[in-house]
């Protein structure tokens, strides 16, 4: 009896919201990958999404041998457990898509796993791969997939001897790029002729030519041969001398020397000597709040003064950065600072993404004391000794308010609780300039001065991973696309 592994995964960006699912059909004796399938489904709940991904992934592993016994590998606990019998399947969405997994397959034949999410990559890019053509409006096509090829170098980059210094994006590129050279060959032959469900017709090399409506179920494209194009980590935005802190403006003549080392809380590692498989980060993807009356006015907004709300031009950009996230999909939590602009900020965004948002105290803004609503202009005029002492020193602080030092203390803090609590997950931190030109500082291990030289905007998106080792990666610096 031939035995195969279905690995299944679905996702929605929304929850409800565009949905797809991504299944695969692996050989158990040889590891060879046999069928794969994807779908963009249109608006659908994360479980319906998983459960359509289930039964995809079983009726192609039907198609190529009813007889065969099936192992399915899931990183969803709610669908492992109630096909397994443990759990009651209660929504009424549910039991349709469970009752019609139950009948492809005879009981006897089926055995269910739940995985780690890390485990299942393989399934969770063809979905990803669906819900981007249901985005453009198109379905998911099997000759333009390249998720096989993408699974088979992250096992290759796992497996290979710690290299070089680069991160691990880099790492998988090159093993993407190394796998696609290989040989000469066409695209994987497999079961050609094989149709999918709902009439989707495979040909032999791999194009599909089912309708737009029905899934696409396509034989492996893993043959030698095959290109894929490099994933591309954005660093967009700007590194400049200007808008330091809630955008107060920067003169150019700010320097901390000699202060490089001070409030670094936890050293950077000379070079990357990660071993092979440092597992999933905690992603933090970092959100500026969006503006308030005081930011066009470049004045000092810290933790001490009035807590001001959003604009309404700060209510429009949180709308758009929500409708961004909803589409992106992979946030899995928000945690906010608890200063007002921030938790309307977090809030806009959770009410899009159905998630609950967590108040962190030491992700608010500095308390930048006398100075809190005065422009930078007004300060230099009225402080000029005090203002150069704090541009030429983390010690220093406003008078009645935080050094940048005693900042950095309490974002480190908070970034450790946090990368803890949320180990291999991605979460959205709505917090101030400060706190996030602080863990951007900390990540790359620079200087406190470099505080001075990054700009971020109202509403801006950046994104830091933290590695299992301590070693941090930024993915990404001031982007406002979303709010063109």
């Amino acid at each position: 009896m031939r035995e195969f592994i279905v690995e299944a995964d679905g996702g929605s960006r929304g929850n409800p919201g565009p949905a797809g699912y991504g299944s695969v059909v692996i050989d158990a004796a040889t590891g060879e990958t046999l069928l794969e399938a994807a779908e963009y489904i249109g608006v659908a709940t994360n479980n319906v999404a998983e459960y359509k991904g289930l039964v995809a992934g079983l009726k192609a592993a039907h198609q190529l041998d009813p007889a065969a016994s099936v192992h399915v590998r899931m990183d969803s606990k709610l669908v492992v457990e109630q096909m397994s019998g443990r759990w009651k399947i209660k929504h009424p969405d549910m039991k349709p898509l469970a009752a019609e997994a139950a009948r492809i397959f005879p009981s006897s034949q089926v055995t269910y796993e739940w995985i780690p999410r890390d485990k299942n990559k393989h399934a969770d890019r063809l979905a990803n791969e669906a819900m981007d053509a249901g985005k453009r409006g198109e379905q998911w096509s099997p000759s333009a997939s390249t998720a096989e090829l993408d699974a088979r170098a992250a096992r290759a980059a796992a497996e290979a001897p710690a290299g070089p210094p680069g991160d691990a994006v880099a790492g998988a590129a090159r093993a993407r790029a190394a796998l696609a050279g290989r040989g000469g060959g066409a695209a994987g032959v497999v079961g050609g002729g094989v149709s999918g469900d709902g009439g989707a017709a495979v040909a032999s090399d791999g194009a599909s030519s089912a309708r737009s409506s029905a899934p696409a179920v396509a034989p492996s494209s893993s043959s030698p041969g095959v290109a894929s194009s490099a994933d591309a980590v954005s660093s967009a935005g700007t590194v400049s001398t200007a808008a330091p802190h809630g955008a107060v403006a920067q003169s150019v003549d700010a320097r901390a020397a000699g202060n490089a080392a001070a409030g670094a809380v936890r050293a950077p590692r000379a070079g990357w000597a990660a071993p092979a498989d440092l597992g999933t980060p905690a992603t933090f993807v970092l959100l500026r709040h969006g503006e308030t009356p005081l930011t066009p006015e470049k004045r000092f907004s810290g933790s001490g003064g009035s807590d001001p709300a959003l604009s309404d031009v700060g209510r429009e950009q949180a709308e758009r950065v929500a409708a961004a996230l909803a589409a992106r999909g992979t946030v899995q939590a928000i945690v906010s600072s608890p200063l007002k602009r921030c938790q309307e900020t977090a809030h806009t965004v959770a009410a899009r993404l159905g998630l609950d948002v967590h108040l962190e105290d030491g992700l608010r803004e500095t308390d930048f004391g006398a100075w809190e609503g005065l422009t930078f202009g007004e300060v230099r005029e009225r402080s000029p000794e005090e203002l150069n002492a704090w541009l030429a020193s983390p010690d220093a602080a406003p008078p009645g308010g935080e050094s940048f030092a005693e900042v950095t203390r309490r974002v480190s803090a908070a970034r450790d609780r946090l990368t803890r609590a949320y180990a291999g997950r991605t979460v959205l931190l709505v917090t101030h300039v400060t706190p996030i030109k602080t863990l951007v500082r900390l990540a790359l291990g620079a200087p406190p001065e470099s505080l001075f030289r990054m700009e971020l905007s109202a509403a801006s998106v950046s994104a830091v991973a933290y590695y299992a080792d301590g070693n941090a990666s930024l993915r990404l610096l001031n982007d406002t696309s979303h709010l063109r």
